[in-house]
């Protein structure tokens, strides 16, 4: 029985934390083996890992590691400390499967981040991601150095960064994603990374699923002339089904998700053709069952990430890929 549905989301949200710990208990760190994968000396025991947005402050890695998964990804991590955004932030319409929110990158700051990542008690399980973000007074004429200042302190302590200007949750975030601003901005971005204690650090870029195709191709040739080491498609969407009891404001993800995911997937794989090289291709949006973990596979993704699966399968659901693959 998934207790956790019976209440408001707000409230499961906010009591999540504790039952992971409760739920961790007695559990040994331990990821699943199966297809695993080597890219720029990082190893993947799977090919199952946790987006963004589920621990946003690495201060759960260690519960997660119980749980299985190949891989996590902490954040969004902004420099400074903020609150989540005002009003109501986080809903489920369980009959479509899908999660609302509209949090706006609420961060314990990246000094606290980075304190809980030196924290850590065990020897490593998994690879892990930081997913960087901008606070919400920073303007985008400057949002590359509050990136570029989260690159600096978590530099050697994570394996990947994530730059995540794709949020709906940010006013003007999504911005950065235009051509006058984009070259500029990631270049920046990256320079940071080249300066920094651990300059090979791969650095990926979180997509929007609303980049119309043109947009989308733009993005993808801009962020590989300057280097970039590969994409997470995607965030969630501003889009709405017919009937979504959901705000115009703020982003669904869940089932509603998938069909838009999917064709960012297949574009994006597209778009980089031969010149994808050694790029790393992360699939999330939609993914709710095992079988959607072995379609993004199928399409071309080299791995996979889950949130709004765990809301309403809970933190089994990586067990549940495991067993999947290997029957």
């Amino acid at each position: 029985m998934k207790i956790w549905l019976s209440l408001p989301p707000k409230v499961a949200h906010d009591l999540a934390p504790l039952g992971l710990k409760l739920a961790a208990t007695f559990r040994e760190p331990k990821a699943y083996e199966w297809m695993p994968f080597d890219w720029k000396g990082i190893h993947f025991p799977n090919r199952l890992g946790i987006a963004g947005g589920v621990d946003k402050n690495g201060s759960l890695i260690e519960e997660w590691w119980t749980f299985g998964p190949g891989f996590i990804e902490i954040g969004t991590v902004t420099p400074k400390p903020q609150e989540p955004n005002s009003g109501k932030i986080i809903d489920r319409d369980e009959f479509r499967g899908a999660l609302w929110n509209k949090m706006g990158f609420p961060s314990a700051g990246v000094y606290e981040v980075r304190e809980n990542l030196r924290d850590i008690s065990v020897d490593r399980v998994t690879p892990i991601f930081a997913n960087i973000g901008k606070n919400r007074t920073t303007e985008n004429d400057r949002a590359a150095e509050d990136y570029a200042e989260c690159i600096d302190a978590l530099s050697g302590l994570v394996d990947a960064f994530v730059v995540n200007i794709s949020s709906p949750n940010t006013s003007g975030l999504r911005e950065l994603f235009q051509p006058k601003h984009l070259s500029r901005f990631l270049g920046t971005v990256l320079a940071a990374r080249n300066k920094s204690d651990d300059p090979n650090t791969p650095v990926l870029l979180k997509l929007s699923p609303d980049l119309e195709e043109n947009e989308l191709r733009t993005v993808v040739e801009t962020a590989g002339a300057l280097g970039i080491n590969g994409f997470v498609a995607t965030n969630t969407t501003l889009g709405r089904e017919y009937g979504s009891p959901f705000p115009k404001e703020g982003g669904v993800s869940g089932r509603p998700l998938a069909e838009r995911s999917k064709a960012t997937l297949r574009a994006l794989i597209s778009e980089l053709g031969s010149s994808r090289k050694n790029q790393l291709i992360i699939s999330a949006g939609g993914i709710m069952t095992p079988d959607d973990v072995k379609e993004r596979l199928d399409l071309g993704a080299d791995l996979v990430q889950v949130y709004t699966s765990l809301i309403y399968n809970g933190p089994g659901f990586f067990r549940q890929v495991d067993r999947f693959i290997k029957q």
